[in-house]
């Protein structure tokens, strides 16, 4: 039975097209640099947002019909979300999906019928992925919402918490290997402290460890060959999270013997809400070798919280798709961690949005390139780090076994320093403007 009865198979119309229900500049065929936009691309629906977001507030219930026809909290329910969300990737022409588990089933009081309920869904799951080309991008446990989690899962100060943690994260973990998902998300929003007067920071940060310890041995024992990710987020629900953003959690990986394990799934709004840009928190992973996947959103810069909203910035995503390609790509994919805002509440704005953020970042991704392949900022970096390959003390200070002594000798000898060359800030910031508006 189709749900979306008024909305057409999404198609790309180009620039000119005034058509809401079209594409603008997501061309999924389109070549550049030798794969397809699709490629470059793997864009993934959140199944929380999408199929179950209403636009509750702190404020207002929900305004969003999000039933699907059937009764809310049953496993009927459930399947209908199902039903929704195959015929809405399809339409949009999305090839991947994102999950928590209490997502795709409701939560029942004891955790063994939970586990029953989302064996049952993953087998209705697997059924609508057949003849299909959709697959799972990652799957997560929510150890955030539930009651038992209000001082965290894995750096709660309760055993028994920790071991229901455990229980999630095992059960999540089957169920992405049943879907074939490609990566295992620990977002940690509850994994921090409100104060210091209560916690032992050491211990649970140890703790936190433990559990993922744990789980990258119980996933390569069932078969799981993917990534783990970290998505850093540096507040909210918690006032101290204690993966702030891309560095402390790389930091906190090498510290505890992770790092060949786990990359980071950045998210353009929890990198704001850290004080940076997204591109930051990106070079950061890539520079480590630890970029994976990314959750494309963006926040409101006038409120302080994660808004979630779907990315429309330009500017941002091409950043974003500089650093990426820059990289040579992504081990996961671009999953829309977003949500339309609280007016937009049919199902028609579902679609509009998907296609608002497929274009931005297809936008991004043909104006990172031709950043890229203008040059300009490429030669300006090479050169402006050149004294250290094209001059004496320069190629000293490279080589091995290079002293404080001598180095700091050459200095005495000289006398008086150069200033070291204008950065061109402004010069490099007008290049970006007339690759995007030129």
């Amino acid at each position: 039975m189709e749900i979306f009865k008024n909305i057409p198979q999404i198609k790309y119309e180009g620039s000119k097209s005034k058509n809401p229900l079209a594409f603008k500049y997501y061309d999924a065929d389109r070549v550049i640099f030798g794969k397809k936009m699709s490629e470059h691309l793997p864009f993934a629906m959140a199944w929380w947002h999408n199929l179950c977001a209403e636009g509750t507030d702190m404020f207002g219930r929900g305004v969003a019909d999000k039933s699907f026809g059937q009764e809310y909290g049953t496993m009927e329910h459930a399947k209908a979300k199902v039903d929704a969300g195959f015929e809405f990737m399809q339409k949009l022409g999305i090839k991947y999906f994102c999950f928590h588990d209490v997502d795709i089933v409701p939560e029942a009081q004891d955790i063994n019928e939970t586990n029953r309920r989302l064996d049952e869904i993953t087998d209705y799951i697997l059924e609508k992925m057949e003849g299909t080309d959709i697959k799972c991008l990652w799957g997560t446990a929510n150890m955030f919402s539930n009651p038992r989690f209000v001082n965290g899962a894995g750096s709660s100060n309760s055993a028994e918490v920790f071991a229901f943690a455990c229980a999630q994260v095992k059960k999540a973990l089957e169920l992405t290997v049943k879907l074939g998902g490609r990566g295992y998300v620990f977002w940690g929003g509850r994994e921090g402290y409100e104060t210091l007067l209560n916690t032992d920071m050491a211990f649970e940060q140890d703790n936190i460890a433990r559990l993922m310890k744990m789980a990258v041995e119980y996933g390569r024992k069932i078969g799981f060959t993917g990534d783990f990710y970290i998505e850093p987020k540096p507040k909210e629900p918690m006032k101290h999270q204690y993966d702030f953003d891309a560095a402390t959690a790389i930091g906190f990986l090498k510290a505890h013997g992770l790092d060949k394990d786990f990359k980071m799934n950045i998210e353009a709004n929890h990198a704001t809400l850290a004080g940076h840009t997204f591109q930051h928190d990106l070079r950061v992973s890539a520079i480590n070798g630890m970029l994976g996947s990314i959750d494309a959103n963006q926040g409101d810069m006038l409120l302080g919280w994660d808004t979630d909203e779907f990315p429309f910035d330009v500017y941002t995503a091409t950043m974003c798709m500089y650093e990426v390609l820059k990289a040579g790509g992504l081990t996961g994919g671009f999953n829309f961690d977003a949500k339309n805002r609280r007016p937009s509440y049919t199902y028609e704005d579902m679609f509009e949005a998907f296609i608002l953020g497929m274009d931005t970042f297809a936008l991004g991704l043909i104006k990172a390139a031709e950043l890229i392949e203008d040059g300009r900022i490429d030669g300006f970096i090479e050169k402006r780090y050149s004294s250290y390959t094209s001059t004496e003390i320069g190629q000293k200070i490279m080589s091995e076994g290079a002293t404080l002594e001598e180095i700091a000798q050459y200095a005495c000898d000289r006398g008086t320093c150069e200033l070291p060359g204008s950065g061109k800030q402004e010069s490099l910031e007008a290049i970006v403007n007339s690759i995007l508006f030129g």
